[in-house]
């Protein structure tokens, strides 16, 4: 006797959960169109539409005139209903936002980061959150879930983030929690290559592949894999930290026959690589990745060996992702990866010499806001169904 008021109590949140996903999924609907989709009764589909409705989750969506018959109500998941925070933390760039249950972003904030040390950086963020909040015109207690996304790999047990040799200092303990405490909302720490690969399936050139990996060149090096539209973080969260995989080549060896301490594929292949080359190829002034790729589209000898050399071991990269994980597509996002179409025919030539195993390799949809539109959908996947939770009418 106990059990039954529980039970039709789970049975009509599932019912309600099932036509929210549903019109989330496939667009407004009315009431009998939900019900031939769910194979929902009539009445049930009435009584849980009101319930979500009353709970604020659903709203009318405008009406559907038939050549016959009646006029009907449409209905759609009310975005309003809860917001979600993302923030991507770069060396050079802070990037938050937040966005509606719709994964419609309602406000933005972009600035350098200057910060000096790991605390100020993180004050930084903090500061930059703050004033997206506001900006959005919402409370704290309206964002329910928000994620961030930095260099290196979190690890919750101790608080401290491993392998974030770019951003001097993020590896000390306490960061994150100061982070959570001063912003006051549940909060998330993801590796900021797997949050570019989430955002490029959801939102980009990932969308649809069966295992895609994205491959992030800027400051550092590092990798995001998705199969069948779920992040793969290896066993210890480190899949992806392919800055650390060996060169055969001895001589990238330190003087002691160490490693670099950023790892001898990423001391070879990102941004700083690319300025190496330039000057080696014969470059000269004050230079950075992006003045190399500015003249090599000019035609400057120098800056177009330098790229020429970095698709060439980009390539390298890609033949040995492949022959790991067998991908589908390999996207190339980060700073150098905002120039890819300076390296793909490179890297597609060299791949094709180098191996039988040839994934299409495309350049990164979303450019920059890529690790910040991963840390949304992120977000979201969390957000949705807390709000739900906190929200049904049960």
């Amino acid at each position: 006797m106990d059990e039954q008021p529980w039970s039709r109590q789970r049975l009509r949140s599932n019912n309600e959960w099932l036509l929210l996903e549903r019109l989330r999924a496939a667009g407004p609907a009315s009431r009998a169109q939900l019900a031939r989709d769910s194979g929902l009764s009539k009445p049930t589909v009435s009584s849980a539409l009101a319930a979500l409705e009353q709970a604020g989750l659903v709203r009318e969506a405008g009406l559907l005139a038939p050549e016959r018959g009646r006029v009907a109500v449409l209905y759609e998941p009310d975005p309003t209903a809860g917001y979600v925070l993302g923030v991507d933390i770069g060396r050079a760039r802070l990037r938050t936002a937040v966005a509606d249950l719709s994964g419609r972003v309602v406000a933005r904030v972009d600035v350098p980061n200057r910060g000096r040390s790991a605390t100020s950086v993180a004050d930084a963020a903090i500061a930059a959150a703050e004033e997206t909040v506001a900006e959005a015109g919402i409370g704290r207690a309206d964002v329910v879930q928000g994620v961030v996304g930095a260099p290196g790999v979190f690890d919750p047990d101790t608080g401290r983030v491993r392998y974030a040799v770019n951003l001097p200092g993020w590896g000390r303990p306490g960061l994150f929690e100061r982070m959570h405490e001063r912003l006051d909302i549940a909060l998330s720490l993801h590796n900021d290559a797997n949050l570019a690969a989430l955002g490029e399936y959801a939102f980009g050139a990932g969308t649809g592949s069966r295992l895609f990996v994205y491959v992030l060149i800027g400051t550092g090096l590092g990798m995001g894999v998705v199969a069948d539209g779920k992040l793969f973080a290896g066993a210890h969260g480190a899949a992806g930290e392919i800055g650390f995989l060996p060169l055969l080549d001895a001589s990238a060896l330190e003087g002691d026959g160490t490693a670099p301490r950023r790892g001898m594929l990423e001391d070879a292949v990102s941004a700083d690589a690319v300025v190496r080359a330039a000057r080696d190829f014969g470059m000269r002034g004050p230079l950075t990745a992006k003045r190399v790729f500015d003249e090599a589209r000019r035609g400057e000898e120098a800056a177009v060996a330098a790229v020429r050399q970095e698709g060439q071991r980009l390539a390298l990269v890609v033949a040995s992702v492949s022959a790991v994980l067998d991908p589908d597509l390999v996207v190339l996002g980060g700073g150098v990866g905002h120039s890819a179409d300076l390296l793909l025919a490179t890297v597609t030539e060299t791949l094709h010499r180098l191996t039988p195993l040839r994934p299409r390799v495309a350049a990164s949809a979303l450019g920059e806001d890529a690790v910040l539109l991963g840390a949304i959908a992120t977000a979201l996947r969390g957000a949705r169904p807390a709000v739900f939770e906190r929200r049904a009418v049960m």
